[in-house]
Protein backbone atom coordinates (compact mmCIF):
# COMPACT_ATOMS: atom_id res chain seq x y z
CA UNK A 1 0.00 0.00 0.00
CA UNK A 2 1.12 3.51 -0.50
CA UNK A 3 2.72 5.58 -3.70
CA UNK A 4 6.36 6.19 -4.20
CA UNK A 5 8.68 9.09 -4.35
CA UNK A 6 10.83 10.36 -7.26
CA UNK A 7 13.83 10.08 -5.37
CA UNK A 8 13.98 8.09 -1.70
CA UNK A 9 14.01 9.86 1.75
CA UNK A 10 17.26 8.99 3.04
CA UNK A 11 17.42 10.58 6.50
CA UNK A 12 17.29 8.07 9.47
CA UNK A 13 16.11 8.66 12.77
CA UNK A 14 18.50 6.68 15.11
CA UNK A 15 18.16 5.32 19.30
CA UNK A 16 20.41 3.82 21.50
CA UNK A 17 21.22 2.56 24.88
CA UNK A 18 22.49 -0.48 27.38
CA UNK A 19 21.60 -1.59 30.63
CA UNK A 20 20.71 -5.37 31.87
CA UNK A 21 24.03 -6.13 30.26
CA UNK A 22 22.39 -5.64 26.92
CA UNK A 23 23.25 -3.33 24.02
CA UNK A 24 20.99 -1.73 21.36
CA UNK A 25 21.02 0.26 18.51
CA UNK A 26 18.00 1.79 15.90
CA UNK A 27 17.89 3.03 12.41
CA UNK A 28 14.91 3.75 10.55
CA UNK A 29 14.26 5.24 7.08
CA UNK A 30 11.13 6.25 4.96
CA UNK A 31 13.17 5.21 1.80
CA UNK A 32 10.91 5.26 -1.55
CA UNK A 33 7.52 5.11 0.78
CA UNK A 34 5.53 9.00 -0.03
CA UNK A 35 5.06 8.18 3.82
CA UNK A 36 6.90 7.07 6.74
CA UNK A 37 4.44 4.23 8.78
CA UNK A 38 6.57 2.29 10.72
CA UNK A 39 7.22 2.86 14.40
CA UNK A 40 9.36 0.98 17.18
CA UNK A 41 9.61 0.93 20.69
CA UNK A 42 12.87 0.66 22.79
CA UNK A 43 13.40 0.23 26.30
CA UNK A 44 16.00 -1.36 28.75
CA UNK A 45 14.68 -1.79 32.41
CA UNK A 46 10.79 -2.04 33.13
CA UNK A 47 9.05 -0.98 36.16
CA UNK A 48 8.91 -2.03 39.43
CA UNK A 49 9.95 -5.97 39.82
CA UNK A 50 10.69 -6.04 36.01
CA UNK A 51 13.80 -3.74 36.30
CA UNK A 52 16.24 -6.77 34.80
CA UNK A 53 13.55 -7.09 31.62
CA UNK A 54 13.77 -5.37 28.57
CA UNK A 55 11.21 -4.80 25.65
CA UNK A 56 11.89 -4.62 21.92
CA UNK A 57 9.41 -3.78 19.16
CA UNK A 58 8.67 -2.97 15.72
CA UNK A 59 5.76 -2.13 14.15
CA UNK A 60 5.62 -1.83 10.21
CA UNK A 61 2.17 0.54 9.26
CA UNK A 62 -0.11 0.16 6.08
CA UNK A 63 -2.41 2.26 4.90
CA UNK A 64 -1.50 5.22 7.48
CA UNK A 65 0.65 5.50 10.72
CA UNK A 66 -1.79 5.45 13.38
CA UNK A 67 -2.09 2.19 14.14
CA UNK A 68 1.70 1.46 14.38
CA UNK A 69 2.30 4.86 16.29
CA UNK A 70 -0.57 4.20 18.33
CA UNK A 71 0.66 0.34 19.11
CA UNK A 72 4.04 1.86 19.87
CA UNK A 73 3.00 3.63 22.60
CA UNK A 74 0.81 1.12 24.33
CA UNK A 75 1.49 -2.39 23.63
CA UNK A 76 3.85 -2.72 26.52
CA UNK A 77 1.43 -1.67 29.24
CA UNK A 78 -1.15 -3.71 27.46
CA UNK A 79 0.46 -6.05 28.01
CA UNK A 80 2.61 -6.05 31.21
CA UNK A 81 -1.34 -5.21 32.94
CA UNK A 82 -2.42 -8.12 32.19
CA UNK A 83 -3.18 -10.68 34.99
CA UNK A 84 -1.86 -13.15 33.38
CA UNK A 85 1.49 -11.57 32.62
CA UNK A 86 1.51 -10.24 36.63
CA UNK A 87 1.08 -13.86 37.63
CA UNK A 88 3.90 -15.31 36.04
CA UNK A 89 2.31 -16.66 32.93
CA UNK A 90 3.90 -14.89 30.61
CA UNK A 91 3.40 -16.68 26.68
CA UNK A 92 -0.36 -15.87 27.64
CA UNK A 93 -0.01 -12.45 29.19
CA UNK A 94 1.54 -11.42 25.76
CA UNK A 95 -1.31 -12.85 23.50
CA UNK A 96 -3.91 -11.33 26.02
CA UNK A 97 -1.89 -7.92 25.68
CA UNK A 98 -2.35 -8.17 21.71
CA UNK A 99 -5.86 -8.83 21.47
CA UNK A 100 -6.51 -6.66 24.44
CA UNK A 101 -4.84 -3.64 22.52
CA UNK A 102 -6.56 -4.53 19.29
CA UNK A 103 -10.06 -4.53 20.80
CA UNK A 104 -9.32 -1.51 22.70
CA UNK A 105 -8.33 0.84 19.64
CA UNK A 106 -11.15 -0.55 17.90
CA UNK A 107 -14.04 1.78 20.09
CA UNK A 108 -11.41 4.85 20.47
CA UNK A 109 -12.44 7.50 18.70
CA UNK A 110 -9.50 8.45 16.34
CA UNK A 111 -10.21 4.79 14.71
CA UNK A 112 -13.92 5.13 15.34
CA UNK A 113 -14.16 7.87 13.49
CA UNK A 114 -11.95 6.92 10.76
CA UNK A 115 -12.92 3.67 9.16
CA UNK A 116 -9.92 3.65 6.77
CA UNK A 117 -7.39 3.34 9.45
CA UNK A 118 -5.19 0.73 8.66
CA UNK A 119 -3.33 -1.67 10.48
CA UNK A 120 0.55 -2.87 11.42
CA UNK A 121 2.21 -5.69 11.80
CA UNK A 122 4.01 -6.20 14.98
CA UNK A 123 7.23 -7.99 16.50
CA UNK A 124 8.11 -7.39 19.87
CA UNK A 125 11.01 -9.10 22.64
CA UNK A 126 10.43 -9.31 26.14
CA UNK A 127 14.27 -9.74 26.89
CA UNK A 128 14.38 -10.88 30.69
CA UNK A 129 18.13 -12.71 32.32
CA UNK A 130 17.27 -16.00 31.17
CA UNK A 131 14.62 -16.09 28.65
CA UNK A 132 13.58 -14.35 25.67
CA UNK A 133 10.03 -14.13 24.75
CA UNK A 134 9.20 -13.21 21.43
CA UNK A 135 5.81 -12.55 19.57
CA UNK A 136 5.32 -11.90 16.28
CA UNK A 137 1.60 -10.91 14.38
CA UNK A 138 2.42 -10.01 10.56
CA UNK A 139 5.57 -9.84 8.29
CA UNK A 140 7.84 -8.18 10.61
CA UNK A 141 9.99 -10.94 11.87
CA UNK A 142 12.62 -11.51 14.61
CA UNK A 143 15.92 -13.60 14.29
CA UNK A 144 18.08 -14.79 16.87
CA UNK A 145 22.04 -15.10 15.80
CA UNK A 146 24.85 -17.24 17.28
CA UNK A 147 27.98 -17.69 15.82
CA UNK A 148 27.03 -15.91 13.08
CA UNK A 149 23.74 -17.87 11.75
CA UNK A 150 20.46 -17.66 12.86
CA UNK A 151 19.43 -19.89 14.87
CA UNK A 152 15.85 -19.03 14.98
CA UNK A 153 13.44 -16.92 13.77
CA UNK A 154 9.60 -16.06 13.68
CA UNK A 155 7.70 -17.22 10.71
CA UNK A 156 6.07 -14.25 8.39
CA UNK A 157 2.08 -14.34 8.53
CA UNK A 158 1.57 -14.06 4.79
CA UNK A 159 -2.27 -15.02 2.96
CA UNK A 160 -1.05 -18.37 0.88
CA UNK A 161 0.19 -20.62 4.10
CA UNK A 162 -2.31 -23.20 4.21
CA UNK A 163 -3.36 -22.35 8.54
CA UNK A 164 -4.14 -18.83 7.02
CA UNK A 165 -5.68 -19.55 3.89
CA UNK A 166 -7.89 -21.86 5.78
CA UNK A 167 -9.19 -19.29 8.32
CA UNK A 168 -9.80 -16.39 5.66
CA UNK A 169 -11.74 -19.06 3.63
CA UNK A 170 -13.67 -19.91 7.01
CA UNK A 171 -14.51 -16.64 7.57
CA UNK A 172 -15.81 -16.00 3.94
CA UNK A 173 -12.52 -14.33 2.22
CA UNK A 174 -10.23 -15.73 -0.54
CA UNK A 175 -6.87 -14.90 -1.19
CA UNK A 176 -6.22 -13.89 -4.78
CA UNK A 177 -2.69 -12.70 -5.78
CA UNK A 178 -2.03 -13.30 -2.27
CA UNK A 179 -3.81 -10.98 -0.75
CA UNK A 180 -6.57 -11.50 1.56
CA UNK A 181 -9.54 -10.51 -0.81
CA UNK A 182 -6.86 -9.32 -3.24
CA UNK A 183 -5.53 -6.23 -1.62
CA UNK A 184 -3.97 -7.12 1.99
CA UNK A 185 -0.81 -8.52 2.10
CA UNK A 186 -0.61 -9.78 5.79
CA UNK A 187 -3.16 -12.14 7.27
CA UNK A 188 -2.36 -11.23 10.86
CA UNK A 189 -2.21 -7.30 11.86
CA UNK A 190 -3.10 -5.20 14.60
CA UNK A 191 -6.21 -3.37 13.26
CA UNK A 192 -7.10 -3.36 9.69
CA UNK A 193 -10.66 -3.97 11.09
CA UNK A 194 -12.34 -3.79 7.73
CA UNK A 195 -11.08 -7.33 7.35
CA UNK A 196 -12.70 -8.03 11.29
CA UNK A 197 -16.36 -7.83 10.73
CA UNK A 198 -17.59 -11.45 10.65
CA UNK A 199 -20.46 -11.71 13.62
CA UNK A 200 -20.34 -14.78 13.81
CA UNK A 201 -16.53 -15.81 14.27
CA UNK A 202 -14.25 -15.08 16.92
CA UNK A 203 -11.19 -12.60 17.27
CA UNK A 204 -8.72 -14.88 15.93
CA UNK A 205 -11.31 -16.57 13.40
CA UNK A 206 -11.40 -13.26 11.54
CA UNK A 207 -10.16 -12.56 7.93
CA UNK A 208 -7.30 -11.08 9.42
CA UNK A 209 -6.58 -12.04 12.92
CA UNK A 210 -4.91 -9.81 15.73
CA UNK A 211 -3.13 -13.17 16.96
CA UNK A 212 0.78 -13.13 18.37
CA UNK A 213 2.60 -16.70 17.48
CA UNK A 214 4.68 -16.13 20.62
CA UNK A 215 7.79 -18.59 21.32
CA UNK A 216 10.35 -18.97 24.27
CA UNK A 217 14.01 -19.11 24.48
CA UNK A 218 16.67 -19.96 26.52
CA UNK A 219 19.13 -17.68 26.98
CA UNK A 220 22.63 -18.87 26.17
CA UNK A 221 26.22 -18.07 26.36
CA UNK A 222 26.87 -18.27 23.10
CA UNK A 223 24.17 -15.49 21.90
CA UNK A 224 25.21 -13.02 20.13
CA UNK A 225 22.24 -11.00 19.09
CA UNK A 226 18.42 -10.31 18.08
CA UNK A 227 17.38 -8.38 15.35
CA UNK A 228 14.14 -7.17 14.96
CA UNK A 229 12.80 -5.81 11.21
CA UNK A 230 9.92 -5.09 8.96
CA UNK A 231 9.42 -5.96 5.91
CA UNK A 232 11.70 -3.38 4.10
CA UNK A 233 14.99 -5.48 5.03
CA UNK A 234 13.94 -9.16 4.75
CA UNK A 235 12.40 -8.33 1.10
CA UNK A 236 16.26 -8.10 0.03
CA UNK A 237 18.39 -9.66 2.57
CA UNK A 238 17.89 -13.48 4.04
CA UNK A 239 17.62 -14.02 7.86
CA UNK A 240 21.70 -15.57 6.86
CA UNK A 241 22.59 -12.68 4.88
CA UNK A 242 21.70 -9.90 7.71
CA UNK A 243 23.06 -12.64 10.35
CA UNK A 244 26.15 -12.57 8.89
CA UNK A 245 26.52 -8.95 7.54
CA UNK A 246 25.83 -7.82 11.33
CA UNK A 247 28.33 -10.62 12.68
CA UNK A 248 31.37 -9.08 10.59
CA UNK A 249 30.31 -5.59 11.30
CA UNK A 250 30.48 -6.17 15.02
CA UNK A 251 34.49 -7.41 14.29
CA UNK A 252 34.88 -3.99 12.90
CA UNK A 253 32.68 -1.81 15.32
CA UNK A 254 30.96 -1.89 18.56
CA UNK A 255 28.70 0.93 17.38
CA UNK A 256 25.15 -0.59 16.56
CA UNK A 257 23.60 2.42 15.42
CA UNK A 258 25.88 2.39 12.66
CA UNK A 259 25.44 -0.67 12.06
CA UNK A 260 21.95 -0.42 11.84
CA UNK A 261 22.57 2.30 9.28
CA UNK A 262 24.65 0.26 7.23
CA UNK A 263 21.88 -2.63 7.36
CA UNK A 264 19.21 -0.09 6.33
CA UNK A 265 21.98 1.64 3.49
CA UNK A 266 22.64 -1.67 2.07
CA UNK A 267 18.73 -2.61 1.74
CA UNK A 268 18.13 0.52 -0.04
CA UNK A 269 21.28 -0.48 -2.52
CA UNK A 270 19.77 -3.49 -2.58
CA UNK A 271 16.08 -2.76 -4.09
CA UNK A 272 14.35 -2.52 -1.28
CA UNK A 273 11.67 0.19 -1.93
CA UNK A 274 9.59 0.14 1.70
CA UNK A 275 10.17 1.65 5.06
CA UNK A 276 13.12 0.03 6.81
CA UNK A 277 13.76 -0.24 10.41
CA UNK A 278 15.33 -1.97 12.54
CA UNK A 279 16.52 -2.89 15.67
CA UNK A 280 20.06 -4.86 16.72
CA UNK A 281 19.87 -5.80 20.41
CA UNK A 282 23.78 -7.09 21.26
CA UNK A 283 24.02 -9.55 24.18
CA UNK A 284 27.76 -9.92 26.35
CA UNK A 285 28.06 -12.69 24.10
CA UNK A 286 28.02 -10.91 20.59
CA UNK A 287 31.59 -10.41 18.36
CA UNK A 288 34.03 -7.59 19.60
CA UNK A 289 36.08 -5.36 17.25
CA UNK A 290 39.33 -6.65 16.47
CA UNK A 291 42.56 -4.69 15.47
CA UNK A 292 43.10 -7.77 12.54
CA UNK A 293 39.10 -6.96 11.35
CA UNK A 294 39.19 -3.47 11.55
CA UNK A 295 42.59 -3.51 9.24
CA UNK A 296 41.11 -5.55 6.81
CA UNK A 297 38.25 -3.50 6.56
CA UNK A 298 40.90 -0.39 5.53
CA UNK A 299 42.41 -2.29 3.49
CA UNK A 300 38.76 -3.42 1.58
CA UNK A 301 38.01 0.21 1.20
CA UNK A 302 41.49 1.56 -0.07
CA UNK A 303 40.78 -1.09 -2.69
CA UNK A 304 37.43 -0.55 -3.61
CA UNK A 305 38.65 3.55 -3.82
CA UNK A 306 41.42 2.35 -6.20
CA UNK A 307 38.71 0.36 -8.24
CA UNK A 308 36.67 2.97 -8.12
CA UNK A 309 39.37 6.08 -10.13
CA UNK A 310 40.30 3.56 -12.50
CA UNK A 311 36.96 2.84 -13.52
CA UNK A 312 36.52 6.15 -13.75
CA UNK A 313 39.59 6.83 -15.58
CA UNK A 314 39.32 3.97 -18.37
CA UNK A 315 35.41 4.37 -19.02
CA UNK A 316 35.67 8.42 -18.63
CA UNK A 317 32.56 8.20 -16.45
CA UNK A 318 30.88 11.50 -15.40
CA UNK A 319 27.57 10.25 -14.22
CA UNK A 320 27.22 8.58 -10.81
CA UNK A 321 24.73 5.96 -12.30
CA UNK A 322 26.86 4.96 -14.88
CA UNK A 323 29.65 4.79 -12.12
CA UNK A 324 27.46 2.14 -10.31
CA UNK A 325 26.50 0.13 -13.79
CA UNK A 326 30.23 -0.23 -14.05
CA UNK A 327 30.64 -1.34 -10.73
CA UNK A 328 27.78 -3.80 -10.40
CA UNK A 329 30.35 -6.31 -11.87
CA UNK A 330 33.12 -5.91 -9.22
CA UNK A 331 31.07 -7.70 -6.76
CA UNK A 332 33.81 -10.54 -6.32
CA UNK A 333 36.23 -8.14 -4.75
CA UNK A 334 37.86 -10.44 -2.17
CA UNK A 335 36.98 -9.19 1.95
CA UNK A 336 33.19 -7.64 1.15
CA UNK A 337 31.26 -7.96 4.08
CA UNK A 338 29.01 -11.12 4.07
CA UNK A 339 25.51 -10.84 3.04
CA UNK A 340 26.09 -7.21 2.30
CA UNK A 341 28.27 -7.45 -0.87
CA UNK A 342 29.67 -4.22 -2.65
CA UNK A 343 26.09 -2.72 -2.02
CA UNK A 344 27.28 -1.97 1.70
CA UNK A 345 30.00 -0.76 0.31
CA UNK A 346 28.01 2.04 -2.13
CA UNK A 347 29.22 4.66 0.42
CA UNK A 348 33.13 4.44 -0.69
CA UNK A 349 31.92 4.01 -4.04
CA UNK A 350 30.35 7.88 -3.99
CA UNK A 351 32.91 9.05 -1.52
CA UNK A 352 35.23 8.78 -4.23
CA UNK A 353 32.80 10.24 -6.67
CA UNK A 354 32.40 13.06 -5.03
CA UNK A 355 36.36 13.87 -4.29
CA UNK A 356 36.56 13.32 -8.27
CA UNK A 357 33.45 15.14 -9.18
CA UNK A 358 32.21 17.96 -6.15
CA UNK A 359 29.81 19.43 -8.13
CA UNK A 360 27.92 15.90 -9.40
CA UNK A 361 25.02 14.74 -7.67
CA UNK A 362 24.67 11.19 -6.83
CA UNK A 363 21.16 10.44 -7.50
CA UNK A 364 20.13 6.73 -5.89
CA UNK A 365 18.96 3.99 -8.54
CA UNK A 366 15.09 3.47 -9.42
CA UNK A 367 16.03 -0.19 -9.90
Amino acid sequence: MGGFLDKPKTAKHNDQGEGNKLLFGVSSMQGWRCEMEDAYYARVGLDNALNDWSFFAVFDGHAGCKVSEHCAKHLLDSIVHTDEFISGDHVKGIRTGFLRIDEVMRDLPEFTKDTKCGGTTAVCAFVSSTQVYIANCGDSRAVLCRQGVPVFATQDHKPVLPEEKERIHNAGGSVMIKRVNGTLAVSRALGDYDFKNVKEKGQCEQLVSPEPEIFCQSRQDTDEFLVLACDGIWDVMTNEDVCSFIHSRLKVTSDLVSIANQVVDTCLHKGSRDNMSIIIIAFPGAPKPTEEAIEAEHRLEKQIEKITRDEIESNQITDYLDLLKCMQNKDDIEGLPPGGGLQSKYHVIERTFKQEFPDRPCESPTH
